[in-house]
């Protein structure tokens, strides 16, 4: 008898031709479709839909009531909050139908997007970027960059351990719980250390 490398929960829905990694877990209620992609060590809530082509890398977490749909890639390490949203067509309208239309959505490695945040398609949220809760992504943000609001601005810069970095007059900043050093040059931010 063939056994599963990953655990998928006895109400959730994994339709043929997906791949999923080892020691992924799939919970309550959740419809992985046809096509799309989980890595290794991924945590899928409740209710989680991942649509056809999607790819989730390796230790994704995707909390509570959301859905990942056609055109999201996300690389190893993010993290997906309760109920946050992604859009995959900038005009829908029922009437029409806009599939050959779908924008692609990047979110790179490590970057986190707070519960309720909305991230409109087209744009790339950056290497350990973090996006607050309830905000509205409208604009591509750079790696490193803190984005709250609606419409999101940047507020300032956060370090992988996801605190708020501060940098001094040569552009130098430590992260207060890794000791990780990052500099600032202009409009963007790089680890060094």
């Amino acid at each position: 008898m063939f056994q599963l490398n990953y655990f998928c929960h006895p109400t959730a829905v994994v339709d043929e031709n997906c791949t999923i990694g080892e020691g992924t877990r799939i919970w309550h209620f959740s419809h992985i479709m046809t096509g799309s992609t989980i890595g290794k060590n991924c945590n899928l809530g409740q209710n989680v839909v991942v649509s056809p082509g999607v790819i989730l890398g390796n230790n994704v977490k995707v909390q509570n009531n959301v859905s990942v749909y056609t055109g999201v890639v996300c690389e190893d390490d993010v993290f997906l909050g309760p109920s946050m949203v992604f859009t995959n067509v900038i005009n829908p309208r029922s009437a029409i139908v806009r599939k050959d239309q779908y924008k692609k959505t990047l979110v790179r490695k490590g970057a986190s997007i707070g519960a309720n945040a909305t991230i409109i398609c087209g744009n790339e949220i950056g290497e350990y970027a973090m996006i607050g809760a309830g905000a509205v992504i409208t604009k591509s943000v750079p790696a490193y960059a803190l984005f709250v609001g609606s419409p999101a601005k940047q507020i300032g810069w956060i370090s992988e351990y996801g605190h708020r970095l501060l940098f001094d007059a040569s552009g130098k900043g430590i992260c207060s719980e890794s000791g990780q050093q990052y500099v600032l040059k202009g409009d963007r931010v790089s680890r060094i250390l």
